[in-house]
Formats: C-alpha cells, sequence, structure tokens
C-alpha cells in the first residue's frame, strides 16, 4: 500500500541496549518506514537506558554480568523460563515489574503505534493493553531464531518472525495465524547491495591474495576473542584477521598489543558501521551467533564459523545456523583454529556455504515490515491514506 500521504503518524520503535542487535533492528525498521513514509515520525528509545529507567539500567548490568561471571546460570534461567508451567508466572513478573517505564514512554511520546524489538518492552506494552493503559496496536519484531515465551503475549497485535518454523510455534503457543507474519530479521539496506571484494580489500589496505578472516566478538565485544586470536595467530596460517572489538576499550587495546607482538597480518577495529564493507572483504566470518550477525552474514553470502555463543539464546541461533548449512560451529579456540584451516583450503567447501546463506537470507526483511506496518496504521489507527 502506498502511505506516502499520512500526515505524522508517530510510530514509537522501542529497543533495548542488551548487545547491539536489538538496536540495529530498531534502525533498520525505522529505516524501512522512512523509505515507505516519510511523514511518519518515528523514534527509537532505549527501554533499558538510564534516562528511561533506573531499574531497567541495573537490570540489563545484572543480566550482563550474569553472562559473564556465570553463563551457566544465565543457561539454566533461560530453560526454566521456557518451561510452560512456568512462563506464565515469569511473563507476568517481568510485564509487571517493567509497566511503570513503557507507560512514562507512551505518555511521553503519545505513539500511534508501538514497535518492539525485545522481549521486555514488548511485555510491558502488553500488560498496559491487557488493563487498557495504552491503545496503540503493538508490534513485536522478533530478533532471535527461536520463540521464547518472554515473547508471547496475546496482546500484541502484530508479529514479525524470522522464520515460518517460528510463526508456527508462535501459532501453537496461542497466536491467531492472522497476526504472523514471517519476513525475517530486519537488517540495515546495505546488505541489499553487492560490493566488490578486491575494491573493499583496498580501500582496508589489505592483502588480496590472502584468505580474510573477520573476526567479530559482538557489539559489546564479549566472549574470550583475546585468547581465541592469539591461539589463531600462533598456528601461523597464511590469512589476515580482522578483529572487531566492539565497545569494549580494554579489548581493543589487548588485541593491538596481542597484534604487534604476533607480527601477523591483522586489523583491530573498534565499534563501527562499516560491517557489510569488513564482511564484502572477507572469505570467512568467525563470530557469536547474534541473529542479526547472522541475518547480516547470509545476506552478504559470508561462511561462518560460530564461537562461544551465549547459552540461551544464541545456542538455539547456532543449532538454526549449522542446521541451514551455512555455518559450523567451534568448541574451542584448538577447534576453531582446526576449522578455519578446513575451510580455507576447501574453496568448494565455502562455495557451497556461500550458496546457502545467499538461498536462506532475507535481506529486505526492513522494508517487508516497514510495509506491513504502514497497513497497519492505516487499519489500525483510522488514518485514510489519500493520493
Amino acid at each position: 500500500m502506498n502511505i506516502l500521504s499520512i500526515e505524522c503518524t508517530k510510530v514509537l520503535i522501542v529497543s533495548a541496549s542488551v548487545g547491539s542487535g536489538h538496536d540495529q533492528a530498531a534502525k533498520a525498521v525505522a529505516a524501512g518506514i522512512g523509505r515507505q513514509c516519510y511523514r511518519a515520525k518515528v523514534e527509537i528509545v532505549d527501554f533499558m537506558g538510564i534516562e528511561n529507567s533506573y531499574f531497567n539500567t541495573l537490570l540489563k548490568d545484572a543480566y550482563l554480568k550474569v553472562i559473564d561471571i556465570s553463563p551457566n546460570l544465565y543457561d539454566l534461567l533461560y530453560r526454566w523460563s521456557q518451561n510452560h508451567q512456568r512462563y506464565f508466572k515469569v511473563q507476568n513478573m517481568v510485564a509487571r515489574a517493567m509497566k511503570r517505564a513503557m507507560y512514562q514512554l507512551c505518555k511521553e511520546h503519545q505513539p500511534d503505534i508501538v514497535v518492539c524489538t525485545h522481549p521486555f518492552p514488548l511485555g510491558a506494552a502488553a500488560y498496559l493493553r491487557k488493563i487498557r493503559k495504552l491503545d496503540a496496536p503493538l508490534v513485536a519484531v522478533m530478533t532471535d531464531f527461536s520463540v521464547h515465551p518472554l515473547w508471547v503475549y496475546s496482546d500484541v497485535n502484530y508479529y514479525f518472525t524470522a522464520t515460518e518454523e517460528m510463526a508456527k510455534e508462535l501459532v501453537k503457543q496461542g497466536i491467531q495465524p492472522q497476526k504472523i507474519h514471517s519476513t525475517g530479521i530486519p537488517i540495515d539496506q546495505r546488505f541489499s547491495v553487492g560490493l566488490d571484494r578486491d575494491r573493499m580489500l583496498s580501500d582496508l589496505g589489505l592483502d588480496p591474495g590472502k584468505s580474510t578472516v573477520l573476526f567479530m566478538g559482538g557489539g559489546l565485544g564479549l566472549g574470550p576473542v583475546e585468547k581465541a586470536v592469539i591461539t589463531i595467530n600462533a598456528s601461523k596460517m597464511p590469512i589476515q584477521l580482522i578483529v572487531v572489538a566492539g565497545k569494549n576499550a580494554i579489548l581493543r587495546r589487548q588485541l593491538e598489543l596481542t597484534e604487534k607482538l604476533s607480527g601477523q597480518p591483522m586489523m583491530v577495529v573498534g565499534y563501527t558501521n562499516r560491517i557489510r564493507a569488513l564482511m564484502a572483504a572477507s572469505d570467512l566470518l568467525i563470530t557469536k551467533p547474534g541473529a542479526l550477525t547472522l541475518s547480516e552474514a547470509m545476506a552478504a553470502k559470508l561462511p561462518m564459523v560460530l564461537y562461544k555463543p551465549i547459552p540461551g539464546q544464541e545456542e538455539d541461533n547456532a543449532l538454526y545456523a549449522v542446521g541451514l548449512g551455512v555455518a559450523v560451529q567451534a568448541e574451542g579456540a584448538a577447534d576453531l583454529t582446526s576449522l578455519i584451516g578446513e575451510l580455507i583450503n576447501q574453496p568448494a567447501r565455502l562455495e557451497a556455504m556461500k550458496r546457502k546463506a545467499e538461498r536462506f537470507s532475507r535481506p529486505a526483511a526492513a522494508d517487508s515490515i516497514a510495509g506491513i506496518i504502514g497497513d497497519v496504521i492505516v487499519s489500525c489507527c483510522g488514518i485514510s491514506a489519500g493520493g
């Protein structure tokens, strides 16, 4: 539907700064809406930011601390909360705890439609709809490759899922099929455009004659990245590394020191908006299996080695990617080095992984979501589309 004439519809996209994936999905959806309905006013807010809720920020810090110090405890909590006899209680507890912050956001922004890219704000908004404190339609953009019960609320109007299998799972959990759209996970529009590998390598000052391996530790630079890089460099494989440290300044300094001591070809990058270019320059990606990164890599036709997933949803994401044949999973630093060596010495295998990545990629997901959101605005907000 052409909705260019919709006047100043307010779309509030609520993300959560737990890793970078939820924020990137929010930005991709906002950009998609901007391309299709430029008169809509779109605002992105961080539900876990201290400017919105001190309690939510404390919860985020506790979440990251548990993942860093005791990932097995996080996995236990994640799996425990999936039990159908328990998850209604968990849902209600999370929603009630965060409803005040969501109510204040909605009161401040007065949205015509609310879009959530993380289950915490979604649960709070769904609770407000349930008690009739929120009238705006509520949209869930699911940013993983599996369905955790914290995403599942009958008061959500529309769901966007990464896969058809997730859509079927939502139906099993009681969501009406007409509410669900399997679009893929929204990623930056730049991943819809092909880039020349040699040109990207030249721009980065790298050798086009060597295999290039991109190592991403996640937007927050989590995980035992330094140990893995030291092991890879010690193997003296004929490769050049690009290592993205994210927002972790300490990790970046450690990696820069590792680069000097190893003498191996290596580029260390902090938080960057050039991931598309880095992927285009690379032959292989080593990464934690965050859903956004997996979606971007598939759109870039980039084979993956998955390393040290966060227990819980990232393990589910890893199972999905390995099952598609677009990735393999390393069990440790030594296994990681072995897998890299195997793959770069098997160009036919890498090419097969690239073809599968292209087959299963959904680079236009953001525009698909934006188009349906436009229809939601028209049908649910009582706004007529003109011209």
